[in-house]
């Protein structure tokens, strides 16, 4: 499988690209290519790129933009991810395990129960690594969109999509429609909003807030998931059926 990058940047047939320190390190001492090789690079917006490697230093490279793919691997429809804090190791496996199986994006909500707080002077440097941990996922996986990663720090800030083909389910165990009830409606939906409570669960309050905004009540199965296990349990449940 040919080594994919993604670039931050403007891209198009027989541009010069550089290739920053940390990737080019990845390209020399663990793939171990070298000037000359191919490689496959993209942008999040659309397709990929076959390229060349021209330069490959100790501290930075450059590739030779050769040819466009117009290929499209992403899900037809957006599915964002609302996930309460939890432990950052869980955060990450919700970040990893989800790209790699087409989350448009994630928002990281406190919440009450949350076992996870990120105070403002440490924001910065977190959403840098969480962003990192997509990015790897998403090369890994061959993605030809790049989600986003933001942090809610009140539960009243999420945003749900109110459009007519969009629909927001809060994920909760009791007293709430059954996937098997609402499996065939998801399908022509061009946005799906799924929020995942923290360990702990959601409050009541939290639960009568989420509703208030349009969310409604979803279980998945007779079993109880651990919470970095249902975003990624639900995004294969819709891209069988999307």
């Amino acid at each position: 499988m040919q080594c994919r990058l993604y670039l931050d940047a403007a891209l198009e047939i027989n541009a010069l690209v550089d290739i920053d320190a940390e990737q080019t390190k990845y390209l020399r001492q663990v793939m171990r290519l070298q000037a000359g090789d191919e490689i496959t690079v993209f942008n999040g917006q659309g397709g990929e790129f076959s390229a060349e490697i021209r330069v490959l230093s100790k501290n930075s490279g450059q590739c030779v933009l050769r040819a466009f793919h117009d290929v499209n691997r992403e899900l037809p429809c957006r599915v964002r991810i609302i996930q309460a804090a939890n432990r950052s190791e869980k955060i990450e496996t919700v970040l990893q395990k989800a790209t790699e199986m087409g989350a448009f994006d994630f928002q990281i909500v406190n919440s009450e129960r949350a076992t996870f707080h990120l105070p403002s002077n440490k924001r910065e440097k977190r959403l840098q690594r969480w962003q990192k941990i997509v990015t790897e996922a998403a090369e890994q996986s061959e993605r030809t969109a790049m989600p986003s990663v933001t942090w809610v720090d009140k539960l009243h800030n999420i945003k749900l999509n109110g459009s007519l083909n969009s629909k927001g389910f809060i994920l909760h165990p009791r007293d709430a429609m059954l996937w098997q009830s609402v499996r065939d409606d998801i399908v022509g939906l061009k946005d799906i909003t799924l929020a995942i409570g923290p360990e702990g669960g959601w409050t009541n309050q939290e639960l009568e807030a989420m509703y208030n905004k349009g969310f409604v009540g979803l279980a998945f199965g007779q079993r109880i998931m651990r919470t970095e296990t249902a975003a990624p349990a639900l995004l294969a449940a819709i891209q069988a059926v999307v």
